[in-house]
Order: structure tokens, then C-alpha cells, then sequence
């Protein structure tokens, strides 16, 4: 098939994987990390779910203007230097340094961990969650997640986390879900009472905690004794998704504020422009979210990697 071109003049053209079958809108903790910081700066974007790697062999990863950028961090910095966007204008330097720890801390450590329980221990749960359609789409997803499963181990014993036990990557894992649970403490967000980016990476990685491996131990963890984390990812959720409703929603994460906010739900559109009008401010404000067909949906790829892994503007609108 002819590949279509992206006219990605002014606009942000966000390559990510296809949206999963479970509501989450996206199984890859930097995808949803990538996609919920364009919501926090503001930005509007158009969402690709073609399963497209980028030349380097990464996803996500963006085209603005024809210049192509992937990983995460490389794209919040492009971002800024051509639109002017800071979510860490608030920070000193010392936050910023611990913010930037915490970052690696996440991306480097807790994320594989998150893959092994998400890729290797629970990938029955997963297959699950993989949207896949046609008359072998069963084993299809089969083959798919055998071969991530693979390529999570390999990628894992490179790292040198794959060489411990699971009892010991589980080990690994509570620290540093505690670790993010004592640094968030009782405050709104993880460096304070205002958003910085650091929390489009914690959100990333702890719903799939919180969302994606049920039964496992970090579901148990998140929603048990780190009650504040899933305090944290609702609060998140609720603020800047107001479309993805989850199946088990009920108030017990709930506070004041989010639940004013979450009195009707729409369903996670499997495309989307989303763009917003006005920003949001720290009291929050009304949305104005446009959704308009994806021009180029072909994609069922799944394994997430941010590494060489080779609401609408009325609820009526939102279907």
C-alpha cells in the first residue's frame, strides 16, 4: 500500500500505537506519557496509529513542521524551543534536579519492571487488552505477544535488571513505587501544587499499574497500601481525560474536586485531534476538545518502548 504523507505544517502529528480494548488509552507507559503532556502544555495534536517507528526505531515519536523527532524527552525539549511551552517555569533549580532523578528513576528502573510483570508474568491479561481485528486476530495477537515477550527478556538481561529473580524484580519495583509514594506525600502533584512534566512521566508509568495488570502485585500495592499514588493517577485522569472512563470507576480515589468533574463520561475515542481553546489553569477550566477522523488508522502494533524495543467541545460529540 502507498503510504500516505503527513502534512505535518503547524501541527503536531503524534505517532503512537493503537489505542488498546480496555478503555486505557494506550498499553505503552510513553505514549501515554507523551500524549498527556500535549494535553497538561495545551498543545493540540493529531494522533497516527499506523504502528510506524520512527527512523530510530522508536515510539512514540512526532513530526512537526516535516522535522521528525522521537523519545520523550527530546520531544518536550523540541516542543519548547519552537512553541514556547514550559510546565517547569515554576521550578528552582533544586527542583528541577530532583525532578530530572525522578524522571530517570522512572524511565530507567521502574519502567522495566513494569514490562516484565505487563510482558512476561501477566501477558495472558495483556493479549487480552490488544486490539485486534479479523479472522486470526487471535493468533495473530498470540504470535505478537510471544514475540514482545522476547524481546522484553532480551532487552531486560541487557539491562542487567532481567539477570535477578522475579521475586527480586518484584523486590525492585515496590521501592521504587514507594519511593514515588513518599515523595508525593499528600501534595497534589509530585513536585507541589502545580503541574510540572515530571508528572506526564509518573502518570505514564503508574496507570499502568493502576489500569493495565489486574490481580498483580502492583495493582494490589497502588490501590492498597500507596493509596495516595492512585489518588494521583485518578486525579490526573479526571483532569486531563475526561473521555476515558474505566469500567471500575467508584469514589473511593475520589476527592472534592474530581468528583464534581467526573459526573458524566465518554467514551476513548480509537482516533482523535484533540485541541483545547483555553488552558487549563490550577482551578481548573471548562475543555474544548475537537475529535475529527484519523486519516491514517492501519496500525495493531503493541509492545511499548521508549528504548530500541524494535473532551470534546459537547458530550454529544463523542460517541
Amino acid at each position: 500500500r502507498k503510504e500516505q504523507e503527513v502534512d505535518s505544517k503547524d501541527a503536531i502529528i503524534l505517532h503512537q500505537f493503537s489505542r488498546p480494548n480496555n478503555g486505557v488509552p494506550s498499553l505503552s507507559p510513553f505514549c501515554l506519557k507523551m500524549e498527556t503532556y500535549l494535553r497538561m502544555a495545551d498543545l493540540p495534536y493529531q494522533n497516527y496509529f499506523d504502528g510506524k517507528l520512527s527512523p530510530q526505531g522508536k515510539m512514540p515519536w512526532i513530526e512537526y513542521n516535516h522535522e521528525k523527532v522521537s523519545g520523550t524527552e527530546f520531544i518536550i525539549d523540541f516542543l519548547e524551543e519552537k512553541l514556547g511551552v514550559n510546565l517547569n517555569k515554576n521550578l528552582g533549580p533544586h527542583e528541577r534536579a530532583v525532578s530530572r532523578a525522578v524522571t530517570k528513576m522512572v524511565e530507567e528502573h521502574f519502567y522495566w519492571t513494569l514490562a516484565y510483570c505487563q510482558w512476561v508474568e501477566n501477558l495472558h491479561e495483556t493479549r487480552k487488552m490488544i486490539s485486534m481485528y479479523g479472522p486470526f486476530s487471535d493468533f495473530l495477537k498470540w504470535i505478537l505477544c510471544h514475540l514482545t515477550k522476547g524481546i522484553v527478556k532480551r532487552e531486560m538481561y541487557g539491562h542487567g535488571i532481567g539477570r535477578f529473580s522475579e521475586e527480586e524484580i518484584y523486590a525492585l519495583m515496590e521501592k521504587d513505587m514507594r519511593s514515588l509514594a513518599g515523595l508525593l506525600g499528600d501534595k497534589k502533584y509530585i513536585m507541589g501544587p502545580k503541574l510540572s512534566t515530571v508528572d506526564a512521566t509518573v502518570f505514564g508509568h503508574l496507570a499502568q499499574a493502576m489500569w493495565t495488570l489486574p490481580g498483580t502485585r502492583p495493582e494490589r500495592l497502588i490501590k492498597g497500601e500507596l493509596i495516595n499514588l492512585a489518588m494521583y493517577c485518578e486525579r490526573i485522569r479526571r483532569k486531563f481525560w475526561p473521555e476515558w472512563h474505566h469500567d471500575d470507576d467508584n469514589t473511593l480515589y475520589e476527592s472534592e474536586e474530581s468528583s464534581e468533574t467526573s459526573k458524566t463520561h465518554s467514551p476513548l475515542q480509537d482516533f482523535s485531534f484533540y485541541s483545547r481553546t483555553e488552558t487549563f489553569d490550577e482551578e481548573g477550566t471548562e475543555n474544548s476538545i475537537s475529535h475529527t477522523p484519523d486519516t491514517d488508522y492501519t496500525g495493531h502494533s503493541l509492545f511499548d518502548s521508549d528504548v530500541d524495543m524494535d473532551d470534546c467541545r459537547d458530550q454529544e460529540q463523542c460517541k
